[in-house]
């Protein structure tokens, strides 16, 4: 990867060498249109189909549980809007620290947004206080984007499966969803929907080490939501528009591949991340950690250096060969700071101090001290 050390890996992954492998054939002389009815075009939707099969075998869920999408912004959308569309007269409920592809769509309706402690692990208590029997959905990411805080999402699975029962006694129909938008989580975190008691699931190709522009949302077999692209009938009358083929194998392939290398993978990067924080604490005095050190994604590394112009750090570790950011690239040009920040109680002044460093497959040792003794010569 050049000669710069990347520590972006929350923002972008590099394709998976076996991953380029499984989608090249469909660019070329697999380029077929799965919903024609020649043999060819015939398997190539057979190849399509064992790709969402593969998905759905990693998820436990059905292959129809499953549709491809460009990317998990678009999944989140289909999910808040198909649902609110579905059921107009309802509210949703996310937390304040979700990405911005949740909390803007949810902004459109009535919505409420539970908040999260000096962690940014949501109060699970306050969060089911707001159901009222109006909520028909409740959106909690798996794990944070910014600073890696991992959520208990089967907590509020539980939780909201005591108020469907009670629903049911009273003798409403109006269901209620849980939905995760796991796109940070795929790589560390158990994935089976069943474990976790989700309705929805949004995941990302992009940040498996799979294509970009790629993703997955499964949506319970017994969930209602309207298609928000139309026309065509792709993805079962779910999302219209000819299929992403090579884009869908590639995601199915990052998917199962990043599930696979799971354990050894955190495990590893545990170690590292236990050893950055380390040499930082004894590097630069006053440091803050931001986020859980105990539920963390074990590749997140989210730190405030007080007086410190995150902008100014981040041009000289980019000069310096250290790839770094400043929080979620969706939002790399807002100048505004960081809203999980904010949610977190850290005023913005400290904010605008504050850095991610996120690893990945390709970070080593030797890379993490080099970025620590290049972030210390700096901020000295």
């Amino acid at each position: 990867m050049n000669d710069h050390i990347y520590l972006d890996y929350a923002a972008a992954t590099p394709m998976d060498p076996e991953v380029l492998a499984e989608m090249t054939p469909y660019f070329s002389e697999k380029f077929y249109n799965p919903s024609a009815t020649y043999m060819a075009a015939i398997g190539v939707r057979k190849d399509l189909d064992a790709a969402r099969a593969q998905v759905a075998l990693v998820l436990g869920a059905r292959p129809s549980e499953i549709v491809f999408t460009a990317g998990a912004t678009e999944a989140n959308n289909l999910v808040i809007r198909g649902v609110m569309a579905q059921y107009p007269d309802s509210n949703i409920i996310v937390s304040s620290v979700e990405h911005d592809s949740v909390l803007l769509p949810a902004r459109e309706f009535e919505s409420k947004e539970a908040t999260v402690d000096a962690k940014g692990i949501v109060d699970v208590d306050a969060l089911i206080k707001m159901i009222d029997d109006q909520t028909v959905l409740v959106s909690v990411m798996y794990a944070n984007n910014e600073i890696g805080s991992i959520q208990p999402v089967h907590q509020i699975a539980l939780a909201l499966e005591q108020i469907r029962k009670d629903r049911r006694r009273a003798g409403s129909e109006r269901p209620l969803y849980l939905h995760t938008d796991a796109a940070q989580a795929a790589n560390y975190l158990d994935l089976h929907v069943s474990r976790l008691g989700v309705d929805f699931m949004t995941l990302n190709g992009g940040k498996i080490y799979g294509p970009k522009q790629s993703g997955v949302l499964f949506a319970s077999s017994q969930a209602r939501f309207r298609p928000q692209i139309v026309g065509g009938g792709q993805e079962r009358g779910q999302r219209g528009g000819t299929e992403n083929v090579a884009g869908s194998i590639g995601m199915a392939k990052a998917l199962t591949k990043a599930q696979e290398m799971r354990a050894e993978e955190t495990a590893r990067l545990k170690e590292l991340q236990n050893l950055f924080f380390d040499l930082l604490e004894k590097a630069i005095p006053g440091i803050v950690i931001n986020g859980s050190r105990k539920n963390r994604l074990p590749n997140n590394v989210h730190i405030t250096i007080p007086g410190q112009d995150n902008e100014r750090v981040l041009i000289e570790l980019d000069e310096a060969g250290i790839l770094a950011a400043a929080g979620s690239a969706c939002s790399a040009s807002n100048e505004e700071p960081s809203h999980v920040l904010r949610a977190c109680a850290l005023s913005d002044e400290d904010a605008q101090s504050s850095l991610r460093f996120s690893m990945g497959r390709d970070t080593s040792e030797r890379a993490v001290r080099k970025a620590v003794e290049t972030l210390t010569n700096i901020v000295a």
